[in-house]
């Protein structure tokens, strides 16, 4: 039988369920606001998107540095719902599995009924179209939606009296229980899936760099006679190979633009590109008149990262930044693409790292132009490298396109995902019946 529906009259909810209700979230959550002090656990907890809440130790990838002081922190508690108040809007929200201190910026939330199921609310706070409406009631830095739908450069604190006044639609107790049970089960099934591809992706990101370090460094025949060549990451290469100075390969140019006006680019894993400097993204200058030309079958290198830079070759006429290093080839000798190919896997297996000097911690640990230039490189003779470079340049695209289809399920399935948990946690769909006589919830 087909669910009676009614318009609720909130844009980003639609139709509900006749017998649904709509509430300010205020009315149905508390903002816990329990500062750690006197100090009752020293246990910090991260929040992020990906990840959920886990304990600091747990935390995968950056993050800001945690306070020594923990009584300056807040206390979360089981089933609590952390949301951080400068990333709602891109979905950093999570349900705490621990007693522990989160940041003064996060909001710990619990339900007004204690039988109200935390996990409903917490699946609501992921939607895609929740998020979205929360545009134009935060305070903070703008962002930008991506083409795959997420928000970039997020910054926006929402007030716990904004979101406390933000409706929501809300069921009964029993069927907020059987949706979560529901979203609790398929999302497991999709997020199984996620893992399992993310896996695939890595298995060819590390194969593709194994393949392109092999190649750069002991050439395409298994059976070439090889020799010690003294420098630790190179190993043994073909005899007919020989190492030299990156000074004798190439030319660093340095030519300031002088006005503005130029096409300025940026260099990214993914080519240098052309920079909407309109947007509002990403870092800007106050004058791009003291960039640096680069002309097209010109290298660019970010040499002042040597953890997220990398290096190409240019297809375009412009400017990049007078921090990066512009340079070429000083003679027919040593082919562009086999020469970008060796520096690319020096960026992958931090070669360049090692050679590094400046603030790690901070991210600026730069490549000195002296040790960039007296770098010793293994070089083949000109046609094994054109050959060389052929081979990666066909198995690299064969990888790329393998990854890139790998790209698009994950893509697909983030958005099914999004969509899923919209459709049930608004009654558009019903849970069926025959999972919620199966399932049963343990608060």
């Amino acid at each position: 039988m087909t669910r009676e529906m009614k318009d609720c009259g909130i844009k980003w909810i639609g139709e509900i369920p006749e017998e649904w209700e709509t509430k300010p979230i205020k009315y149905v959550l508390n903002n816990r606001g329990k500062k750690n002090n006197p100090i009752k656990t020293s246990n910090i907890l991260s929040l992020s998107a990906k990840q959920g809440v886990v304990p600091v130790s747990e935390r995968i990838g950056g993050g800001n540095k945690p306070k020594e002081n923990v009584s300056l922190y807040d206390l979360a508690y089981p089933n609590d719902i952390v949301l951080n108040n400068m990333n709602i809007i891109s979905g950093s929200v999570g349900i705490s599995k621990y007693f522990g201190c989160i940041s003064p910026v996060y909001y710990a939330l619990f339900p007004k009924n204690k039988d109200d199921d935390p996990r409903f609310y917490n699946y609501i706070f992921q939607t895609k179209e929740f998020q979205r409406s929360l545009l134009g009631y935060g305070n903070g830095i703008l962002m930008k939606e991506s083409s795959n739908g997420n928000f970039n450069t997020v910054r926006m604190r929402v007030s716990w009296e904004t979101l406390g006044n933000r409706m929501i639609a809300v069921p009964k107790v029993d069927e907020q229980q059987s949706i979560a049970n529901y979203l609790d089960h398929k999302t497991s099934q999709i997020d199984e899936l996620v893992s399992n591809i993310e896996a695939q992706i890595a298995k060819l990101d590390e194969y593709k760099k194994a393949l392109i370090t092999q190649a750069v460094t002991k050439g395409l025949d298994p059976n070439a006679e090889m020799k010690d060549s003294g420098v630790k990451w190179i190993g043994d290469m073909p005899k007919e190979w020989h190492l030299v100075p990156a000074k004798h390969l190439i030319e660093i140019k340095k030519r300031i633009a002088g006005k503005e006006g130029y096409t300025v680019l940026s260099i990214t894993q993914s080519g240098i590109k052309p920079k909407d400097i309109t947007s509002g993204e990403g870092q800007l200058a106050e004058s791009y008149a003291n960039y640096q030309f680069i002309n097209p079958g010109e290298f660019g290198m970010n040499h002042m990262d040597l953890l997220t830079g990398w290096i190409d070759i240019s297809n375009h006429f412009g400017v990049v930044s007078p921090d990066y290093r512009v340079f070429t080839t000083r003679h027919s000798q040593i082919d562009k693409r086999y020469l970008l190919y060796l520096y690319q896997m020096c960026y992958k297996n931090k070669i360049f790292y090692s050679l590094g000097q400046g603030a790690a911690l901070m991210g600026r640990w730069r490549l000195p132009a002296t040790n960039m230039m007296n770098m010793k490189l293994p070089v083949p003779p000109v046609d094994e490298q054109k050959n060389i470079a052929d081979f990666l340049d066909r198995q690299c695209d064969l990888i790329d396109r393998s990854i890139g289809d790998l790209w698009t399920q994950l893509t697909q399935l983030g958005s099914y995902k999004k969509s899923l948990i919209f459709d049930y946690v608004t009654g558009k769909k019903e849970v069926p019946a025959d999972f919620r006589k199966e399932q049963s919830y343990e608060k």
